[in-house]
C-alpha cells in the first residue's frame, strides 16, 4: 500500500510517498520539504496569510518531485493523507484541499491525520523503532506535552503547557536577543559559546510535582536580565543568557520525562517534534534516562521538523490497524484546534 502525505499546517510544506509493505513495516519511498523560515524572517515570525499563499505555490511541484524521486505515478498512490490538524486555519486548508482534490480525481480514499500523532509516530520509520508501550514528549512549536501511548491511537495525557510551550520560549528568547527567525535553532547555535551557569534563570514547574509544563514566565526573566544588562549587551554576555535560558528548558523537559517514566514505571521514551532536535536535549535526555534504565528513540534527524512522511505514516498504520474512517472521496475538514487525546480508541 502506497500512502501520500501532504503537511501544510504550519510554515513548512512536506510531501512524502511511504509503502507499508506485507511485513507491516513502513518505508519511505521518497520525500521532499519547502521550508518558508526565509520568506517569514522579515516579519520576525510566521505571517498566515503568506504561509498559506505560499504552500499553494509548492504543494504540486513538490508532490511531482516527489513521485519522480520514488518512481512512481498517481496511479501507484493507494491512499491520500494530510493533516487535519491542528495548525494555522487557512495554511491546513491548502492540504486539506489538495488531498481531497487528489482523492476524488483517483478515486481513492483520504484520510486527515492529526500533526502531533504523526510527530508521536515517526521514530517508526528509524532503524530502531520504539515497541508500545512507551511515553511520549512532544515538543513541536506552541506544543509541549508528555503523552503515554499504549498503541496506536491509544494515547493518554500526562501532562501538558499550562502557557508558553518549550519551541515558544525558545523563540520568544532569541527575538529578545534580535537572533531573527527562526528562533529556537538560532538560539541552539548562540548558546554553544555560552556559560549555561552564568545566570541563574528560574525553572518553572520543575518541582511542581505534576507533569504539566509552563514556560511564560521564563521569557519574563530574560526580559528582565537583558534590562539589567543594559542597551550595549556584549557578545559573551549574550551567548552566556542564550546557554542559561537553553538550560533552564532543557532541565525542565528532562526532569518532567523522567517523572513521566517513573510514575507510569515504563521504560520507553520517545522524543518528538522540532525541539526534539536540540543537542543539548537529546544529551541530557539520554544521560537521565540511561541512569534510571530506560531509553531514549527519536525519529530520523530529516524527520524531526514538520513533513510529509510522518503524516503518510501515521495514515497507513491507522490503515492497518483498522482505524481510518471510512470518508467519502473529495470531502474534508480541517481542526485548527484539536487535543490529540482526543484520538484515543480506549
Amino acid at each position: 500500500m502506497n500512502v501520500l502525505g501532504i503537511e501544510s499546517s504550519c510554515d513548512e510544506t512536506g510531501v512524502a510517498l511511504v509503502q507499508a509493505g506485507a511485513d507491516g513495516v513502513p518505508r519511505v519511498r521518497a520525500q521532499a520539504l519547502h521550508s518558508q523560515a526565509d520568506m517569514h524572517e522579515a516579519y520576525g515570525g510566521v505571517v498566515p496569510e503568506l504561509a498559506s499563499r505560499d504552500h499553494i505555490r509548492r504543494v504540486l511541484p513538490l508532490t511531482r518531485r516527489v513521485l519522480d524521486d520514488a518512481g512512481a505515478t498517481l496511479a501507484d498512490v493507494d491512499l491520500v493523507a494530510y493533516t487535519r490538524g491542528p495548525g494555522l486555519a487557512g495554511a491546513l486548508l491548502v492540504g486539506a484541499g489538495v488531498a481531497a482534490a487528489l482523492g476524488a480525481a483517483l478515486q481513492r480514499p483520504t484520510a486527515g491525520i492529526h500533526h502531533l500523532e504523526g510527530h508521536l509516530l515517526s521514530p517508526f520509520l528509524a532503524e530502531d523503532a520504539p515497541p508500545f508501550p512507551f511515553v511520549a514528549l512532544l515538543v513541536s512549536g506552541g506544543h509541549t506535552q508528555l503523552m503515554r501511548a499504549d498503541g496506536v491511537a491509544r494515547y493518554r495525557l500526562l501532562g501538558e503547557t499550562v502557557d508558553d510551550a518549550a519551541g515558544e520560549a525558545f523563540d520568544k528568547t532569541a527575538k529578545l536577543l534580535e537572533l531573527g527567525y527562526p528562533g529556537g535553532p538560532a538560539l541552539a547555535r548562540l548558546a554553544a559559546f555560552g556559560d549555561p551557569e552564568a545566570y541563574d534563570l528560574p525553572r518553572p514547574l520543575r518541582h511542581s510535582g505534576d507533569l504539566d509544563f509552563s514556560f511564560a514566565g521564563l521569557k519574563t526573566a530574560v526580559m528582565t536580565r537583558l534590562a539589567r544588562l543594559g542597551p550595549n549587551v556584549c557578545e559573551q554576555s549574550r551567548a552566556d543568557l542564550a546557554a542559561s535560558t537553553q538550560q533552564a528548558i532543557v532541565d525542565v523537559l528532562v526532569a518532567k520525562s523522567l517523572q513521566a517514566l517513573q510514575e507510569t514505571g515504563l521504560d520507553r521514551l520517545v522524543v518528538a517534534g522540532g525541539v526534539g532536535a536540540n543537542m543539548r536535549l537529546r544529551e541530557a535526555l539520554h544521560a537521565g534516562a540511561a541512569r534510571i534504565g530506560a531509553r531514549v528513540h527519536h525519529p530520523p534527524p530529516a524527520l524531526c521538523t514538520d513533513n510529509g512522511a510522518m503524516i503518510a505514516l501515521a495514515a497507513a498504520l491507522r490503515w492497518q490497524h483498522g482505524l481510518l474512517p471510512d470518508e467519502p472521496a473529495g470531502a474534508f475538514d480541517v481542526r485548527p484546534r484539536w487535543p490529540l487525546q482526543e484520538l484515543s480508541v480506549a
